[in-house]
């Protein structure tokens, strides 16, 4: 005999239930998505859960959708909500357990997706890496990315030989026989400093978790793995997981459960709404040094971007930020 229950208590027992289980960011987003759901059953006579059909899930989206003030990445967080919620009650034999597994979900536009980490992200980044995964090829490779705001095709280039300790830099070389052609061939190489701190840490990279392996050119990469030197995918797919809240947090500020998350495992990482791809992570990088006070003709240089390029596709401040910025280099917030 299946068991009446109204949606109300169901969200209240499956609430309490999973309270001790999850983060307390979880628990509240958790509780947001299912009071919009109540509220809806409501209004839309569903008197009780086990009641509930694949019919009432794709009405519950459409009214999401149409009547709420929100984007497609929001609406694919509360029905992610919903799903788990949903198996909940499917566990508990209230529902049929392939209502669940039958939900379709927004795949959200890339537009809607971030495109953007800000400094203080990036540092608590560091800091998780520095604690938990110190001195690994990720540590080095976000530490280097975040430094120089490198392509990753520029980062693949690099050999152990052109990373030059002592003085703190690395040179930039364009090799399209041997493999690692640079965007703009020739005129992209460089010299680019370091910062202290990240050579601290390529330092120990090298010393502790390089695979001392050479390419099938007989090159020997700075950033490698056990098969010689990296693809891109393989760099992207770690830049891709690291950035997830919940990997250097362990908070999901989407309301998902970490065990049914799509974006969970490594290899779709990219499907987090929160993870920021290589590319928006130099564009992130280069804004930051633009905050700092850093001209833009030094940044084209070090970035190897034309100034026209930077101004139209990498400077994300904010008016506000441009402002404030004029306000300190003319010292006009002393009074």
């Amino acid at each position: 005999m299946t068991r009446k229950m109204t949606v109300s208590k169901a969200v209240e027992r499956y609430l309490r239930e999973r309270k001790p289980e999850v983060s307390r960011l979880t628990h509240r987003n958790h509780k947001y998505a299912l009071n919009q759901f109540v509220e809806w059953s409501d209004k839309a006579g569903l008197d009780d859960i086990s009641d509930l059909d694949g019919f009432h899930i794709h009405d519950f989206k459409i009214h999401r959708r149409e009547n709420a003030d929100i984007n497609e990445v929001t609406l694919s967080n509360n029905l992610s909500v919903i799903r788990v919620f949903v198996r909940w009650l499917g566990s508990m034999e209230v529902v049929d357990s392939d209502i669940a597994e039958n939900m379709i979900l927004p795949n959200p536009d890339d537009d809607a997706r971030n495109d953007k980490i800000e400094p203080d992200i990036a540092e608590e980044i560091l800091e998780y890496l520095e604690k938990f995964e110190y001195a690994t090829l990720r540590h080095a490779l976000f530490a280097v990315l975040w430094d120089t705001g490198f392509r990753l095709g520029t980062i693949r280039t690099l050999d152990l030989r052109d990373y030059y300790t002592d003085e703190k830099y690395v040179e930039v070389h364009h090799r399209p026989d041997t493999g690692t052609p640079l965007k703009n061939k020739a005129k992209a190489e460089r010299e680019v400093n370091l910062h202290g701190w990240v050579c601290e840490v390529l330092d120990d990279y090298v010393k502790i978790h390089r695979d001392d392996v050479t390419d099938e050119h007989g090159r020997e990469p700075l950033f490698t793995t056990q098969h010689g030197r990296p693809v891109s995918s393989n760099l992207r797919a770690n830049i891709n997981a690291l950035t997830r809240p919940c990997h250097y947090s362990g908070e999901c500020p989407h309301g998902r459960d970490f065990e049914t998350c799509e974006a969970a495992a490594m290899e779709q990482a990219q499907r987090c709404p929160s993870s920021v791809p290589p590319h928006a992570l130099r564009r992130s990088a280069i804004t930051a040094w633009l905050n700092e006070g850093h001209s833009k003709e030094l940044l084209s240089d070090r970035m190897n971007v034309s100034t026209k390029t930077l101004e139209k596709h990498y400077d994300a401040r904010t008016q506000g930020e441009k402002r404030e910025l004029r306000a300190e280099v003319f010292e006009m917030n002393n009074g």
